[in-house]
């Protein structure tokens, strides 16, 4: 956690975030000149150009064309009118997006209420789209509110979870059986209990590499835990404050908020104040009681996380809608880096009355700043454009990572990010887990965001690919946009973090370079590689046969400090060396 120690700075901290404006609303495009009955809002890129896209459903009980709004690489947006996936005209919730065969596009899911049928489009490559129209997915009557891909049983194939919040209330679970095709679950807990269910993460919560089902209740019902306990089984968790708080539970966000390496989670209430829990490990929590975040009365229904001044730390959004005939100011709340947030009443996205629904961060520009854009239903008997807000950004660094999967599923859907850097002095760790929904009707672009604020460089950044295999690239530089392939060499394999039988000498060292491993060998088609501060490769060995000790001559490199990388079939290991 980020420990501000100075009171002078911590007022200074505070007086420079309320003060700043750190979005502009913007006005003219179709996206916010188009009215509509919206709800869910979701940035994704549905023809691989490297800009984000964005999707608005909409949901009044007659039904309405969702909308899908192409980014023109340039700043504005297209609408899209001629598609399918435009052309449902039914009454539509949430939405969620990701690659369910594995070709390298984005394919998306829509859900439907008042006992309409989902719906399933499948992107044909170059973002037109087929409808799905066999299958149980789309042939399951039912009054769904959201729904969220992830890969619960780590075959490589993203699986379906939907809400239900009417009817029969039963949520559903499908299985990816490979080639497009799902098979209904209709054992556990998690597909037979009937509550009136609104949000769905699938989220792995006590960090042992699968993901866990936290479903949100509305009407004073407990949230639900269900624990994955791998093989395709689950368990569901009744104990503890964050499964007996009651509330009228909207939407669940998660989020490292304080940097300690495990997903915390906002409870985004109608009628009530909101709620925050901090994540104690093993699915022990505890409720935040005196912070500004829990403290402001609202009828909310969704939020999002997002580290909008890119200062190092998360902050939140949170929308708000329903109630009389009154509009609805949303919340701001920037992170102060100790655990405890500020509330920006005075930015612009805090100031538009409405009444908002989904919310979601994307760099829609690639400027390195995240914007925000709100989907917004209809008032007064109106429907209403949705907002736009274009982030200001500042003199602090970034980094944007995108992941794609080989043996995870190609859109890295569940894939952890930890991003190691020195801030204001301090080493810092920032965790970010890839999610098709991030809060109710919202998914945030599944780029992972890192604000650095005044690091140089990037000591480290680990991925964490399901299921738990590991790489690591040290000496990254800062304010670029990363893509990172998965390894096939990472099946199996672990990072050891602090190897004591890796012994390399003499160091510093003038010309040959001694690697030996102390109580093992190398293995055949093992790779030594030397790095410079920026992680370029310069000088890499391929080991032909079983050995104790290699040897490497340094002497065209010049003096300065270098990385030693060993990685293998069984580990990777990271060691600095200097030459003189």
């Amino acid at each position: 956690m980020k420990i501000i120690t100075s009171i002078l700075t911590v007022g200074i901290f505070f007086t420079i975030n309320c003060n700043a404006q750190f979005f502009t609303k913007i006005t003219t495009g179709p996206l916010v000149t188009s009215p509509g009955d919206s709800r869910s809002v979701n940035w994704v890129d549905i023809n691989s150009d490297g800009f984000v896209d964005c999707m608005i459903t909409n949901g009044p009980s007659g039904g309405q064309n969702n909308k899908l709004y192409l980014n023109n690489g340039t700043g504005g947006f297209t609408a899209i009118i001629n598609d399918t996936i435009v052309k449902d005209n039914k009454p539509s919730d949430g939405a969620t997006w990701a690659d369910i065969n594995n070709d390298g596009d984005m394919d998306c899911f829509v859900v439907n209420w008042y006992n309409a049928n989902n719906m399933l489009y499948s992107n044909n490559g170059s973002g037109a789209f087929t409808q799905i129209a066999s299958g149980p997915t789309v042939n399951d009557f039912g009054y769904s509110e959201t729904a969220a891909w992830g890969d619960y049983d780590n075959d490589g194939l993203i699986d379906l979870y939907v809400t239900n919040s009417s009817g029969v209330k039963k949520n559903f679970l499908y299985h990816n059986s490979g080639n497009s095709a799902f098979t209904k679950i209709l054992l556990g807990t998690h597909v037979n209990d009937a509550y009136e269910s609104r949000s769905v993460n699938w989220t792995d919560i006590d960090n042992d590499s699968d993901l866990d089902l936290f479903v949100t209740n509305e009407t004073n019902q407990n949230e639900n835990i269900y624990r994955n306990d791998g093989g395709g089984t689950f368990t569901k968790l009744t104990t503890g404050p964050l499964l007996n708080n009651l509330g009228n539970t909207m939407s669940g966000s998660w989020g490292d908020y304080d940097n300690d390496g495990d997903l915390d989670v906002f409870l985004a209430n109608e009628g009530t104040t909101n709620a925050l829990f901090r994540n104690d490990g093993n699915f022990n929590f505890t409720k935040i009681l005196n912070d500004t975040v829990v403290k402001s009365i609202g009828h909310s229904f969704s939020s999002s996380w997002s580290d909008v001044d890119n200062d190092g730390d998360i902050d939140l959004f949170v929308t708000n809608a329903f109630y009389s005939a009154q509009k609805q100011l949303n919340f701001f709340y920037l992170n102060n880096g100790n655990g405890s947030f500020t509330r920006n009443s005075t930015d612009i996205v805090a100031m538009d009355s409405t009444w908002a629904y989904g919310c979601a961060f994307g760099d829609y520009d690639n400027d390195g700043f995240e914007d925000l854009a709100v989907a917004t239903t209809r008032f007064a008997n109106v429907d209403r454009p949705e907002l736009l807000y274009h982030n200001n950004g500042n003199s602090n660094n970034w980094i944007t990572i995108h992941l794609i999967g080989m043996q995870a599923n190609k859109a890295a859907i569940g894939t952890k990010i930890k991003v190691k850097a020195i801030i204001n002095g301090n080493p810092v760790w920032q965790m970010r887990e890839i999610s098709a929904q991030n809060a109710y009707c919202s998914q945030n672009d599944i780029r992972a965001h890192f604000g650095l604020g005044n690091a140089t460089q990037i000591d480290s950044v680990k991925v964490e690919w399901m299921p738990g295999t590991v790489e690591t690239l040290i000496n990254v530089a800062t304010n670029q946009f990363l893509t990172i392939t998965q390894s096939v060499s990472t099946v199996g394999t672990k990072e050891i973090k602090n190897s004591n039988d890796l012994l390399i000498y003499p160091n510093p060292t003038d010309e040959n370079l001694k690697i030996n491993l102390k109580e093992t060998s190398f293995e055949a088609g093992s790779t030594i590689s030397i790095s410079d501060i920026t992680g370029t490769i310069l000088l890499e060995n391929l080991v032909s046969e079983k050995t104790r000790e290699v040897i490497l001559n340094l002497k065209a490199l010049s003096s300065g400090t270098y990385f030693v990388t060993v990685k293998s079939n069984s580990r990777i290991i990271n060691e600095k060396i200097v030459i003189n």
